[in-house]
């Protein structure tokens, strides 16, 4: 509930940052799409901490879950089916889902349910895609040195390539594929970036795995 009321709280300055960081969010579309287009059309999906919609309206992603009423407003406003719930306890039924996209997956509370219920939701070979910091490089180890004076990411869980492959394999997750981008320092980004395949480089990795 900590979190929930911080977004609730702060939906301009959550706002406001992507418009400062333009090139970096639109960085961080590119490796989302390069990902989500390799999967076939007329599929069904949501994204799951879907926050002000600001990553499904451009995905052209109808749905998601949110658990803060404030942002999930936001979300409604841009064509967004926002509905309130958490990604451990998602309110749908088993195998509904071709993909499920999570962008904000340092502010679950409990990542190994998140990833149990996903499996849930998911058709047989559908797909989970998961873009997120890697605390291993430059900007996740800036983020992890600001965390206490930072509103949005006092109490998120950072996470390394390793950690997010064996959670997803323990979750029963197989054929996972990986892309980066956000090269440099946060700052340092003044253009929108080309994704690369693979990780180590870049601080945003997106992986793609399959529901065995």
């Amino acid at each position: 509930m900590i979190k929930s009321e911080i977004f609730n709280n702060h939906v301009k300055s959550y706002e406001a940052w992507y418009k400062k960081h333009n090139e970096v969010y639109l960085s961080e579309v590119k490796a989302i799409e390069e990902q989500l287009f390799k999967l076939p059309e007329n599929i069904k999906g949501i994204e799951v901490g879907v926050g002000t919609g600001r990553f499904a309206e451009v995905l052209g992603i109808k749905e998601g879950i949110e658990p803060s009423l404030e942002m999930a407003t936001v979300a409604a406003e841009r064509g967004i089916e926002a509905v309130q719930g958490t990604a451990e306890n998602m309110p749908y039924g088993d195998l509904q889902f071709d993909f499920v996209l999570f962008v904000t997956i340092c502010h679950l509370n409990n990542i190994k349910e998140a990833l149990k219920e996903t499996h849930r939701v998911l058709k047989n070979k559908g797909s989970i895609i998961i873009g997120f910091i890697d605390k291993d490089q430059k900007i996740g180890k800036a983020y992890q040195e600001k965390r206490k004076k930072s509103t949005f990411f006092k109490y998120a869980n950072f996470y390394t390539v390793n950690q997010i492959t064996k959670e997803l394999k323990d979750a029963g997750f197989k054929n996972l594929e990986f892309n980066q981008t956000l090269f440099g320092a946060l700052d340092e980004i003044k253009e929108v970036q080309i994704p690369k395949t693979g990780f180590g480089e870049g601080s945003f990795v997106v992986v793609k795995a399959l529901k065995k």
